[in-house]
């Protein structure tokens, strides 16, 4: 398995997609429920693969990435040859992760409390892989609103 396996809600959203994925592997309800039932690691082996089709798949149309901690901010644009990131750190109490503390950063984003760094980073031979790290790490796929006001305003 590349990524994770989905959770079960995930399964459950994606209900339909499965049962189209078993048709494509020629894999009948009834055929089904029998792997389940006398061939459990096969059938574990199909969920594995689906679920990490469905991870190539979102993968492949992320095109950013925000991470948010108390102190720090990372935004991530996944360009087609590298990631493009925009570091906001803050030496202060605030919080960044609550209302109070993002709404402090944004009417103190020049304050001498408020750094900002900005890097480049080549893929490795896995590019999805890089992606799915820095989710399994916190990192949640955004549209890049964050990114690219923070962007506009440090360039």
């Amino acid at each position: 398995m590349k990524y994770a396996r989905l959770t079960k809600e995930q399964f459950e959203e994606l209900h339909q997609e499965f049962i189209n994925f078993l048709a494509s592997q020629t894999i009948t309800a009834s055929e089904w429920e029998e792997l389940k039932k006398n061939k459990p690691e096969v059938a574990e082996l199909e969920l594995d693969v689906f679920s990490d089709l469905i991870w190539e798949g979102v993968l492949n149309q992320a095109k950013y990435l925000e991470h948010i901690s108390p102190q720090s901010i990372h935004l991530f644009a996944l360009n087609e040859d590298q990631m493009h990131l925009i570091g906001i750190k803050v030496k202060s109490d605030v919080d960044l992760s609550t209302t109070e503390g993002f709404n402090w950063l944004r009417e103190n984003l020049m304050d001498d409390r408020v750094e900002f760094v900005q890097a480049h980073k080549a893929y490795s031979e896995e590019r999805n892989l890089d992606k799915f790290t820095l989710i399994q790490q916190g990192a949640n796929i955004t549209k890049g609103e964050l990114y690219n006001y923070m962007y506009k305003l440090i360039n």
